[in-house]
């Protein structure tokens, strides 16, 4: 997509080829059912029915409309886009699962390092709050990790108890 719109448009400043682009982009992207022939004809239609009442999207474009090379130009990017688009949504799949991978990667990392820290004052008064509430015997806590899994184990079992009793 990028190739092609390097190549067209040529006598269209940076600023009017810039906006062209995102527009049929736009339709492209907010249109997948509708075929590029569909979405050429939509555009062409829309931009000549503005310019007729005056009040055109793109001014720039009344010289363009009727030039063959433009309407080529156009369709060819728009194909593109349309390409663009459908390898995006093919690649979907492949783009979350690798996003799961990552977000479980750093849960694992994040885990490994609360194995390696101290664990907190507030972690450390928790715990011994809850053995006294519930008469539990308490275990030296090396680890944030320990500590964390200790008071969720001690949680989950009373509140277990709360429930069926």
């Amino acid at each position: 997509m990028y190739q092609i719109k390097n190549q067209i448009y040529i006598n269209m400043t940076k600023t009017q080829k810039s906006a062209l682009c995102n527009f049929l982009r736009a339709l492209v992207k907010k249109s997948p059912q509708m075929s590029v022939n569909d979405i050429f004809d939509k555009f062409l239609d829309d931009e000549k029915y503005y310019l007729e009442i005056n009040n055109p999207h793109f001014e720039f474009l009344e010289n363009y409309l009727d030039d063959e090379k433009f309407l080529e130009e156009t369709l060819l990017y728009l194909k593109e886009c349309r390409k663009y688009y459908d390898y995006k949504k093919k690649q979907e799949p492949i783009i979350q699962a690798q996003k799961e991978y990552e977000k479980k990667k750093r849960a694992f990392l994040r885990e490994v390092k609360m194995s390696k820290e101290q664990p907190t004052k507030k972690q450390l008064y928790y715990y011994d709050r809850l053995c006294k509430k519930y008469n539990i015997e308490k275990k030296e806590l090396t680890s944030k990790l320990m500590a964390r899994d200790e008071i969720d184990k001690i949680l989950q079992e009373h509140d277990c108890r709360e429930i069926i009793e």
